[in-house]
């Protein structure tokens, strides 16, 4: 079969040798292959039709030998397409977050590529579409959102994509009411995130540079051209990126600047867009620290002071300074903070321990606190945010190795959960008819590596069933024992026969322990409002 195919495929084209000799730090290397590069790359970025026609010729000789080579696959990659559809529910929608009158949502049609995006009357309702994915990618060959995000009084939808496979993305503002978008508030050259001034006449963005990085903050106001924008922070070092997203409260809008050691973060005040950053820390090599805010008062995640796991400390907001802040949830050693959400009356964090997670609300007004309880031997667990912040009702997911996905609604004083929305496998899936479990496995230093196993309830132990086992560790990523998002990772449900079993080991550069077992961890999460969901 393979000799067939190779003989009815074209000759594999070959990269022709040019030499192109440079010098760095003293040492001189010869690269035959540099001519691949465009010399204008940040143009053809821009524009792919600029790009050099000896490039394109070589790139187009290499997809015309993969069509060649593959191309008897054809029928299988459609076969293998609609079995993973036919476990994925195409019409679906997210649960709508909820932000005074409306609750807003991301929607799919059957068989579409994109999503919409739209909202409801708060108490439920007709759906509004504001943005349909599918619509505004028609006549593009290529279409991807970057974001969108509606202003405070609810008239506008800030959205961004991009149409060229640049990762540029251009910022346009959608009238609500009219469902057309402004005609001069086009803002180019974007990360795609926008944050809203709080009177809603102008929003501030992060600008790629020529070398596509995120460096900029910029502000546009509505109604005036982007050549007009202002300049409201420029990043120097260029080994740091810079990104931009709301505040606990929505007061503020955060820059959020960092390298893989390093962070630091500036609050734009968003009731005064006119006034410069505030500076909470400044930077210091190895600390790492997000921030959000409550009254008068900073929460922050932070590494510093060789919490290596984290931990979470509180500083005025007036003079947010190292030297004020105070330990409000002391570094634990095994017990890695990933992440927190403020309320008004609550803090929220999401811990790992031994590989399994925990939602942890403490009550700001006693200092009490409790875990969110669940049964399973091996879970995933995550925070989803929202638009509110003066609020008791928490919204987090919950997926297992046996159970799809599930969307609750905690109520952090009763301590009560509605569950708002369960995944549903079009193609048949009972929890019932598996089983997880966890076990400790001895590494060659001693340490013990949690393993998640997962097999058919009816399995025969004999120990002869065969294993598939499965691990990834690296740069501080943990792998969840999670529920794949178009059912079981691997293709046909054969392999769970009563006579199978998978493992899912969790390794510790994955930081799946605790980060002082991974060879780093990377910066903090932001924390914002905008529920991942939309």
């Amino acid at each position: 079969m393979t000799r067939a195919i190779r003989k009815s495929s074209l000759p594999a084209p070959a990269a022709p040798r040019r030499p192109h000799s440079f010098t760095v730090h003293g040492v001189t290397t010869v690269d035959d292959y540099a001519w691949l590069k465009d010399k204008n790359w940040q143009e053809v970025l821009r524009d792919p039709s600029v790009l050099n026609a000896d490039i394109r010729g070589y790139l187009e000789a290499e997809n015309d030998y993969t069509d060649s080579l593959l191309g008897h696959t054809a029928g299988l990659q459609k076969t293998l397409v609609a079995e993973m559809r036919g476990r994925i529910k195409e019409d679906d929608s997210s649960v709508p977050a909820p932000d005074g009158p409306y609750a807003y949502l991301r929607k799919f049609r059957e068989g579409g590529q994109h999503e919409m995006f739209g909202r409801t009357p708060r108490d439920g309702g007709a759906i509004e579409i504001v943005l349909d994915g599918d619509q505004l990618a028609a006549n593009h060959e290529y279409f991807k959102f970057g974001g969108a995000r509606h202003s405070p009084d609810h008239r506008f939808e800030a959205w961004s994509a991009d149409i060229k496979g640049s990762e540029y993305f251009t910022i346009r503002v959608r009238d609500w009411k009219t469902g057309t978008d402004l005609v001069e508030d086009m803002v180019e050259e974007t990360d795609g995130a926008v944050v809203w001034a709080t009177d809603c006449k102008s929003f501030f963005y992060v600008k790629l540079d020529d070398n596509h990085r995120p460096m900029q903050v910029w502000r546009h106001r509505l109604g005036t051209a982007q050549a007009d924008d202002v300049l409201v922070y420029e990043e120097h070092d260029p080994g740091w990126f810079t990104h931009l997203h709301e505040s606990s409260t929505g007061r503020f809008g955060v820059i959020a600047g960092g390298d893989h050691e390093t962070s630091e973060q500036r609050l734009i005040d968003l009731a005064n867009p006119d006034a410069r950053p505030r500076l909470v820390a400044a930077r210091e090599t190895g600390v790492q620290y997000s921030v959000a805010d409550r009254s008068s008062e900073l929460f922050i995640l932070t590494n510093a002071d060789g919490a290596i796991d984290f931990k979470i400390v509180s500083a005025p907001l007036a003079s947010p300074e190292r030297a004020n802040w105070r330990d409000l949830i002391p570094h634990r050693e095994g017990v890695y903070v990933i992440d927190i959400e403020l309320y008004a009356g609550h803090l929220v964090r999401l811990e790992r321990a031994n590989a399994l997670p925990a939602i942890v609300i403490r009550d700001l007004s006693n200092g009490g606190e409790h875990a969110i309880a669940f049964d399973e031997a091996a879970y995933s667990l995550d925070t989803m945010g929202g638009y509110e912040f003066d609020t008791t009702n928490l919204r987090f997911a919950y997926s297992s190795m046996t159970t799809p996905s599930e969307v609750y609604d905690y109520a952090m004083a009763s301590r009560t959960r509605i569950l708002r929305k369960r995944q549903e496998i079009p193609s048949g899936h009972n929890p019932a008819d598996y089983v997880t479990t966890r076990i400790m496995a001895s590494s060659h230093d001693g340490a013990g590596v949690p393993v998640s196993i997962l097999h058919r309830r009816d399995l025969r132990r004999d120990g002869k069933a065969p294993l598939l086992l499965y691990g990834y560790g690296s740069y501080g990523m943990a792998m969840p024992a999670s529920f794949p998002p178009t059912g079981y990772r691997w293709s046909t449900a054969a392999l769970f026969t009563p006579s199978r079993i998978s493992e899912a080991a969790r390794t510790r550069a994955g930081a799946g322990i605790s980060t002082a077992n991974a060879t780093r961890r990377p910066t903090p999460s932001t924390i914002s409002r905008l529920p991942p969901a939309r």
